[in-house]
């Protein structure tokens, strides 16, 4: 699962973002829309000074974390078809941080630059109800928001867009990104211990292939799962085994998933050996999800085809 969030000051251009993300078909979750819906339950108008003062008593009776931990459950279910969804409207690093702690790096954090006086402009050409009327207004909100701990969360994204440009240009840079970002392989690793085996050993197996795999132990069952294929990718070449892992990537392919079995006992030893799913002892049974990536590009950039043992040509970007 990938969580790409856009933060940005007012009339940055995260809505025109937005607007990029859902002409790409990438689920949105504005976060904005929490504290509107809790306004509106309220009774109160649309207006900057009401969002205002019911986002504050939030965070002060919730955490300056609140609007963000009340948007997990609705980043989940959003993310649960695609495997890839699009928060807009982070404020504030507690926000930054609550998403790191519940989504670790598959959160990406997007940071939408916009000089003041350009801004302004858009505000007054927008011309939405709840958007500032006067310069102070707009000082007044990005105020507001840096006591929520903006520029502290600016400071650790991960990427930086400039929209200082036409809105065509904008939206190309936007598309190319979330183009890139939501072009993913999400691994998942599963196999049972088994009361003779050294639930260590069974760890270190995994980690010996995939070495930034989180994994959760229960009732007997290991489940791990990573998007990075780095030190798996390096052990096939460094083996010498791209054919056999190629036939049996292509044999274990399941519409957009490819399964295939690892003898658990060989990991041990950060080796790689492929087997059947009823092996001795449990293998490892390692699923390869495709977000946007096709088939053939992926065979490519893990198992190139060989010549005389070697890659005839390395694709180094999924």
């Amino acid at each position: 699962m990938k969580i790409i969030a856009f933060i940005g000051f007012p009339l940055s251009g995260k809505s025109t973002a937005t607007e990029v993300v859902k002409e790409l078909g990438i689920p949105v979750v504005v976060m904005g829309d929490v504290v509107r819906d809790e306004t509106v339950k309220r009774g109160l108008k649309l207006t900057n000074e009401n969002l205002g003062k019911v986002a504050n008593e939030l965070r002060r009776k919730e955490g300056m974390d609140a609007i963000a931990k009340r948007c997990i459950p609705l980043i989940k279910q959003a993310a649960s078809d695609k495997g890839v969804v699009v928060v807009d409207g982070i404020r504030g690093i507690a926000e930054v941080e609550r998403f790191k702690e519940e989504f670790g790096e598959d959160f990406i954090l997007i940071y939408i630059d916009a000089p003041s006086e350009l801004r302004y402009k858009r505000a007054l050409e927008r011309q939405r109800s709840d958007d500032i009327k006067t310069v102070e207004e707009l000082k007044a909100r990005d105020e507001r928001e840096i006591s929520w701990g903006m520029d502290e969360a600016i400071k650790i994204a991960n990427f930086t867009i400039e929209n200082t440009d036409d809105l065509k240009s904008f939206k190309e840079i936007i598309k190319d990104l979330l183009n890139q970002l939501a072009r993913y392989v999400e691994v998942e690793i599963e196999t049972t211990i088994f009361p003779t085996e050294d639930e260590e050993k069974v760890v270190d197996a995994v980690k010996n292939l995939f070495p930034k795999a989180k994994i959760k132990i229960e009732n007997g069952k290991l489940y791990a799962k990573t998007t990075d294929l780095n030190k798996f990718r390096e052990l096939l070449r460094r083996q010498r085994i791209l054919d056999t892992a190629r036939t049996e990537l292509i044999k274990g392919k399941q519409n957009d998933e490819i399964i295939v079995y690892l003898n658990k006992q060989t990991a041990t030893i950060s080796r790689i050996n492929f087997c059947e799913e009823n092996a001795i002892l449990s293998p490892l049974k390692v699923t390869f999800k495709l977000y946007n990536v096709p088939f053939g590009r992926f065979l490519d950039y893990l198992t190139p085809q060989t010549k005389d043992g070697k890659p005839i040509e390395e694709i180094e970007v999924l």
